[in-house]
This record gives C-alpha cells, sequence and structure tokens, in this order.
C-alpha cells in the first residue's frame, strides 16, 4: 500500500501501523510511504527486496533481524535511518549501524502504562486462576458454590519482587504498591530514587489514614528478591547477560506458590526449565505475554493449566499502539528534516497537535 506516491523521500514500513497522525507527520515530510500489507513475518530476502536501491528510511518491527546485512543494505540504498517499532531493540545490530552512521530510534515512553497494566492483569490471572476458573465456567462444570473451588493466592499485605526498575517496572510496582498495600524488593544496576519518593510519599498517606506503611528494599541481588518476594515481575531488556536469567537454579529459590510474570522478553527465561518447575510445583504460577522462541510458544507450558499465556500484547492498547506510529513517524521526519535530538526524558511533548522541532529518541546518539 503506497501513500503519498509524489513523495521525495522513500519510506518502508514492515506492518501497517495503527492511527492516521504517523501518515500525515511523514507526508508533511514529503515522504512517500510504502507499507507492507503482509500480516506474515517478513523474512531477510523479502526485506532485502523492499529495500531496493532508493530507501531512505524504514520502520520495523521487533519480530525481524536487522542484522549487519540488512543495515548495510538500507545504508547502501541511500538510508539514514531504521526505526523499532517498539522500546527494546535486541533484535537490531546497534554496533553495526553505528559503524556505517546509520542512526536507530525507538518509541519510549507511550507504552510505559499500558505494559504495566498488562503485567498487573497477568499477575491478577495467575494469583485467582481467572483463566482456569472461565474455562471451567463455560465448561459446564460448575455446579454451585464450594469451599475449596479455585483457592488462590492473597496479595494484600505480600511483598512484590522487581527485577529491572525503570519507566515500565516502576508503574507496575505502584500499581501494586498502591493496590494492595504490598512492600517492594527491587533489583536494578542502579538505585531508583524516583520510585523511591513516591513510595514515601504514599507512606505518609497510609500514616495519616491509620494504616501500617510499606517498604522498600534495593537490593544488588536477583536471587533476595526471588527468594523474598510473593510475585515477581520481569521488566529487563534481551542482553548477553539476561538471557535465561531465571533457570532452574532461581525458580528453586522462589517460594513453592510464587507468582513469575514477564512482559518483557521471552528469553530472559529457560522455558523448558519453567515448564518443569510448574509441573512439579502446581501452586507456583507464571504469566507470560513474552516467549522464549516466539512466535513459536513451547508446547509444555501450554498444557499447563498453572501457566497464564498472552500473545505479546502488552503494549496493546490504541492510545499506546497509535503514539508508537507517531513516535517513529517524528524519529523519521527529524532525522530527515536535520532536527537535533531531543534531550529531555519526558516524550510527552511530541504527542500534542503541536510538536518540537527535535528528534523524539534515537539509541546511537554518539553519532550526533
Amino acid at each position: 500500500m503506497v501513500y503519498n506516491p509524489s513523495g521525495k523521500h522513500r519510506i518502508l514500513v514492515t506492518k501497517e501501523l495503527p492511527g492516521k497522525d504517523w501518515l500525515k507527520i511523514l507526508t508533511d515530510a514529503d515522504c512517500r510511504i510504502e507499507v507492507c500489507t503482509s500480516r506474515e513475518i517478513l523474512s531477510k530476502e523479502i526485506l532485502i527486496k523492499r529495500i531496493g536501491n532508493n530507501c531512505r528510511a524504514v520502520i520495523g518491527q521487533l519480530t525481524e533481524k536487522w542484522d549487519m546485512e540488512l543495515i548495510e543494505i538500507l545504508k547502501k540504498a541511500g538510508g539514514l535511518i531504521y526505526c523499532n517499532y517498539a522500546v527494546g531493540y535486541d533484535n537490531v545490530d546497534v554496533a553495526a549501524a553505528t559503524k556505517i552512521n546509520i542512526l536507530i530510534g525507538n518509541t519510549p515512553g507511550v507504552l510505559t502504562e499500558a505494559t504495566a497494566e498488562m503485567a498487573m492483569a497477568l499477575t491478577m490471572a495467575c494469583s485467582r486462576k481467572i483463566v482456569e476458573a472461565d474455562a471451567f465456567t463455560r465448561d459446564g462444570k460448575f455446579v454451585g458454590w464450594l469451599p475449596d473451588l479455585f483457592l488462590g493466592k492473597r496479595l494484600w499485605r505480600g511483598t512484590a519482587g522487581i527485577i529491572g526498575a525503570g519507566r515500565i517496572g516502576s508503574v507496575y510496582a505502584m500499581m501494586m504498591i498502591q493496590s494492595f498495600q504490598m512492600n517492594l524488593i527491587y533489583f536494578d544496576h542502579k538505585r531508583n530514587t524516583g520510585l523511591e519518593k513516591k513510595i514515601e510519599g504514599y507512606n505518609e498517606y497510609l500514616e495519616k489514614t491509620g494504616c501500617e506503611p510499606v517498604t522498600i528494599t534495593f537490593t544488588g541481588s536477583v536471587d533476595q528478591v526471588l527468594k523474598e518476594a510473593d510475585l515477581v515481575s520481569l521488566h529487563i531488556p534481551l542482553t548477553k547477560e539476561t538471557w535465561h536469567l531465571i533457570s532452574k537454579k532461581q525458580l528453586m529459590i522462589m517460594k513453592s506458590d510464587a507468582v513469575l510474570i514477564n512482559s518483557s522478553r521471552g528469553p530472559v527465561i529457560d522455558e523448558d526449565a519453567l515448564a518443569e518447575h510448574c509441573r512439579s510445583h502446581p501452586d507456583f504460577t507464571a504469566g507470560l505475554d513474552v516467549f522464549e522462541m516466539e512466535p513459536v510458544v513451547n508446547e509444555h507450558l501450554k498444557k499447563l493449566h498453572n501457566v497464564t499465556i498472552s500473545p505479546h500484547i502488552a503494549s496493546a492498547t490504541r492510545w499506546s499502539r497509535e503514539n508508537m506510529a507517531k513516535l517513529a513517524a517524528l524519529n523519521i521526519k527529524g532525522v530527515i528534516e536535520g532536527y537535533p535530538l531531543w534531550d529531555e526524558p519526558q516524550i510527552e511533548p511530541f504527542l500534542k497537535s503541536v510538536v518540537p522541532k527535535a528528534i523524539p529518541s534515537i539509541i546511537n546518539k554518539s553519532l550526533f
């Protein structure tokens, strides 16, 4: 599908994106926008063919492997920037792109709350066995109230464990604390003082209303989080260090009735080890929105009642996905028109009708 066919700058978009704002942004930048309408994951061969010998920029997907070969082909076609329609970029060889002066953009900030909400939804589904109970009821097995029917896990005043206290992890932490007055233990490479100040403010409210304050524990040990938390939610990027961060050894550290949530990247969990652990620990539950061999879902996990799975939809609110497309388009427009790089942490100014004349988000900032 082609939009603004007379545009000067040819832009390839590898999937249809929601909303219209992003199209207007690129049209205003005098771009010819070619959108692949296939819902299948595009192979490298197809991507090479689509790039051709004249392509200024690409908006691509996390399901595509943008390695050195693809990036070099984009460069030879006159490319300036590849933008990932995602906040994560483990599918992109950023180092290779930087060497040949190809900018790499992404879309942070606008999917924070949506992803945290999904992590919370999976937490509730696991702790209260909602999916299993739904299937039970639909199958006509419900014959009346019973004292021991689908006994779940109490979250109130328990301990929430966060591995990765960045934007999404911090919002999820506040959701669990403010909803269930949970204590917090978290791991990150550095202390999140902003999150701790928010919790201290909430504690002031609790004390004024006659409630016990919650506790905050920052630790440099993943194992300590796993050992002490009633639920653990993963909010980390996929790197060499985080691949299979959660495997057999780490699972055995966790409480036998713990809840494990992953809405970050699938390979941070060893799925075979998780399946075996869930089989041998029926009170342990896991909620997964991402998978190790995505889009393939581990067959062992599919068969387990104490595992809740969803098809990588954590950021799938219309608002988030439309604004991800808008940020991707603004990244490209900004590069084409020679704007400076945005140097503020807040992305909200780019969501308004009149936006800054700047490039919202570039990974390899050293090129500026």
